[in-house]
């Protein structure tokens, strides 16, 4: 196996893309909050680059890529722990033309984003500590394991023949199925479901959505793990997904209020962004234009409609977008997948002839959704026995901001915030 100089400059640049994601979730995130929550919000996303990175060369690379433990292709073993025998010059199972390094960095930042994306659910009301530990815990009982399951050698999933290309299971239903177990859980913020929640910055809100937007290309893309054609068609696939999903919901707002908005607009280019992920690598292009146009009256239906149904306070919309974006994600790559665009698909979609990798994706889906539910239902309930997991309403009022962080993002605004 033979190191390409282009391949490695290219998921290189694709790792340091799907980095800066990160931060650009902060912002979008951030805009989307009150004024007083904004610090808190921020803080919530910036640490899990730190602590994930962290526990990513210490462990959590091991315990998703390493060697199955026990036969039974739920967890890897500790044999690459610290990153012992994983080459910064040869190649590894995983890649035929990028350092085992390379690889391992790059799904680093697959692990730094998803709980990232998982605590917009919970936010405005869990204290920082609380939120920290959470995470932590997180990362070892859902995400390592999912990684394995769904990437790893031996893994459960994948011997079921299902694909995901670059995580709608790890990443998405993930995140979004334990944003709103752990949601409700922790119970709504103050006066949810009686008065609104304003998004106290639509610029940055943007701002934080474009960077997510160009990093998508890199997420996508880079899962090739090589600058060659599959790279081309996942990008092209996320651009077309993203932009049908975009005017999908723009359509449904002008017809049901009339007008668009910048805010919808932009929740359907990330939500079709979410959709086209576990498939980017699998369907024609046609196929994304339909995934994405797709997504977004599903979407829709969900955060309008379901969360005032049944009451949950999903903060940010975390299951409303990710979850649900990325359960219709992994349907659809059964449906329109191809192996002659990428032979790790075993067999066609259901729309061409076969209904092997239908059942296979759908079976994924339940595993992931099951799995994610109720080991984070496991980690809340322990945590709340042990700790407190809520601020105050007397903190909750006056901000995690101030109350968590001792910080404010506008110190010179002295008006009421709403």
């Amino acid at each position: 196996m033979m190191i390409n100089s282009g391949d490695v400059a290219f998921v290189l640049i694709s790792s340091m893309l799907v980095f800066f994601m990160t931060p650009g979730l902060g912002l979008f995130y951030a805009g989307m909050v009150r004024r007083k929550n904004a610090i808190n919000t921020l803080m919530s996303v910036l640490f899990c680059c730190g602590l994930a990175t962290v526990m990513w060369f210490a462990f959590g690379y091991s315990m998703s890529f390493g060697e199955d433990a026990g036969g039974l292709g739920v967890i890897g073993n500790l044999s690459n722990a610290f990153f012992n025998g994983v080459s910064a010059t040869d190649a590894g199972p995983y890649s035929t033309s990028i350092p085992a390094a390379l690889f391992a960095i790059f799904q680093l930042m697959f692990c730094i984003i998803t709980p990232a994306i998982l605590v917009g659910a919970l936010s405005g009301r869990m204290k920082f500590k609380a939120i920290f530990i959470f995470v932590a815990v997180w990362l070892i009982l859902v995400y390592y394991p999912l990684a394995h399951m769904v990437w790893g050698v031996g893994g459960f999933i994948a011997g079921l023949g299902a694909v995901d290309f670059a995580g709608g299971n790890v990443i998405h239903i993930s995140s979004g199925v334990s944003g709103l177990v752990a949601c409700i859980i922790l119970g709504s913020r103050k006066g949810f479901g009686i008065q609104a929640y304003h998004p106290h910055n639509i610029p940055m809100f943007f701002t934080g959505g474009l960077i997510l937007w160009v990093g998508w290309f890199a997420f996508n893309g880079g899962s090739a793990l090589a600058a060659n054609g599959l790279a081309v068609q996942a990008v092209g696939n996320t651009v077309i997904a993203s932009s049908a999903a975009m005017l999908s919901w723009m359509l449904i707002e002008s017809i049901l209020y009339k007008k668009v908005t910048l805010m919808g607009a932009m929740t359907g280019a990330i939500i079709g962004l979410v959709a086209i992920t576990p498939g980017s690598g699998y369907v024609p292009f046609g196929a994304a234009l339909v995934i994405g146009a797709l997504v977004s009256p599903i979407c829709f239906f969900f955060i309008t409609k379901v969360k005032q149904k049944f009451g949950y306070d999903d903060a940010l919309d975390a299951f409303g977008c990710h979850g649900i974006g990325g359960i219709w994600g992994g349907i659809a790559t059964g449906l329109f997948a191809q192996s002659s665009i990428n032979p790790v698909a075993q067999w066609n979609g259901l729309f061409f002839g076969d209904t092997k990798l239908f059942v296979a994706q759908i079976m994924a889906v339940c595993i992931s959704v099951v799995y994610s539910a109720v080991m984070t239902g496991i980690i809340m309930l322990v945590l709340k026995k042990v700790m407190a997991i809520r601020v105050s309403p007397e903190e909750e009022a006056l901000g995690l901001d101030i109350s968590e962080h001792s910080e404010s993002a506008y110190p010179a605004f002295s008006g009421i915030d709403q």
